[in-house]
């Protein structure tokens, strides 16, 4: 297995292209590209239906699939709010790959069997696939299509992101084999010689202690431990120092608990999801997620210091305890609010993932919304990064 990445910012889509395509070919040492990955920024979108014949010429890779983003990654470098081309090819000896494209509508009956999931896709469970997905924001219904994908791959991986750049329906791309689509969704699963790991790395810290949902109604938390959940967070509020407390007031999140059976809880058990605000009415905390009795959530805070820090301890957490030694490639599927944006300058994600992980080949763009596990269940996340890290199998 063998990776190449590189990222060109030329005016031309020609040209960049034509610069990638060459840079990548010369990673690989002449080796035939077998998976070709494509993340382009708006600035090229006249050409937009041009690029999958420019890529077919230039490498001749046995698979494409790609999107438009409104930043991209590759070969470790983050190009943001100007115009740029990332592109990432392996060659995968002992790996089958199935592209597909799936349109909003086009999912099996909630009734249906793993199956007719199977039957969707074109691979079977039992070979165990991993996935790449690039879904349109604006025409595709990526949670559910990610929760027919669990139900009928539990254990495979999944990652990717929501492709971005374009402010209205059909002025995203993505980008299959030779065809450009406008709505939907594309993506790969690959099976055979291959394992993804995958980090998801949220951004939050805790705050104050871990407390049970007591009185909820979809998404709206009333009670928390059987008091009022305005009392429980005032009582976070007060126990915080001053600038969680700042935090507090102007980026609160909450975290769930993924698996309760745990007895301690660390970075990456918990699912973080946005606090949209207070029901004036209720007095309940309207929250981006459907809560139940009965489950443990607690309070996150949120910024910059706070999101390096998480992605530091997710990636530490892994190159310690995982095998990227035998990593060959990387992508990383990074939200559009972090970056430059978030931290002050570029390449903060992509140089703290070479410093713990390792040099590898590493390419992605900036999404609408990420896609990674966490516990068990794979989910669409905000203000996240999700790594995922290809090795053989067989290593």
């Amino acid at each position: 297995m063998r990776w190449a990445s590189a990222v060109s910012e030329k005016f031309s889509l020609a040209d960049s292209v034509a610069e990638a395509a060459s840079q990548v070919r010369a990673e690989l040492g002449g080796a035939a590209p077998d998976l070709a990955l494509v993340f382009v920024s708006p600035h090229h979108g006249p050409d937009f239906d041009d690029l999958p014949h420019m890529l077919a010429e230039a490498l001749e890779a046995k698979a494409l699939i790609g999107c438009s983003g409104g930043g991209v990654i590759g070969a470790g470098t983050e190009v943001e709010e100007r115009t740029g081309l990332s592109l990432t090819v392996a060659n995968l000896p002992g790996v089958e790959l199935t592209p597909f494209h799936v349109v909003d509508g086009g999912f099996p009956d909630p009734d249906a069997g793993p199956t007719a999931w199977e039957d969707l896709i074109g691979v079977t469970a039992d070979k165990e696939p991993q996935f790449v997905v690039l879904p349109d924001p604006f025409s595709f219904r990526a949670d559910s299509f990610l929760s027919g994908l669990d139900y009928a791959f539990p254990g495979s991986a999944k990652i990717g992101g929501l492709a971005s750049g374009g402010q209205q329906p059909g002025a995203n791309a993505l980008f299959i084999g030779d065809r450009v689509h406008r709505q939907g969704a594309v993506g790969i699963a690959m099976h055979g010689d291959i394992r993804v790991d995958t980090v998801v790395a949220q951004g939050c810290r805790p705050v104050g202690k871990s407390v049970v949902v007591t009185k909820v109604e979809r998404n709206i938390l009333f009670e928390a431990d059987d008091k009022p959940l305005i009392e429980v967070l005032r009582e976070v509020f007060e126990a915080s120092n001053q600038r969680d407390q700042q935090l507090i007031n102007r980026a609160l999140h909450l975290g769930v608990v993924t698996d309760p059976l745990k007895d301690e809880y660390k970075p990456g058990d918990f699912l973080i999801r946005n606090v949209l605000g207070l029901d004036r009415e209720s007095g309940g905390l309207i929250v981006g997620e459907l809560l139940r009795e009965g489950q443990l959530v607690q309070f996150h805070v949120r910024d910059a210091d706070t999101a390096a820090e998480d992605l530091q301890t997710m990636l530490h957490q892994y190159a310690t305890n995982s095998r990227p030694e035998s990593a060959s490639g990387a992508l990383l599927f990074s939200c559009l609010g972090r970056g430059q944006h978030l931290f002050g300058r570029p390449n903060h994600d992509t140089d703290l993932f070479l410093k713990e992980v390792g040099p590898l080949p590493l390419g992605g763009f900036f999404c609408n919304g990420e896609i990674g596990r966490v516990g068990p269940s794979t989910y669409l996340h905000g203000f996240t990064s999700s790594f995922g890290v290809f090795s053989p199998k067989s290593s």
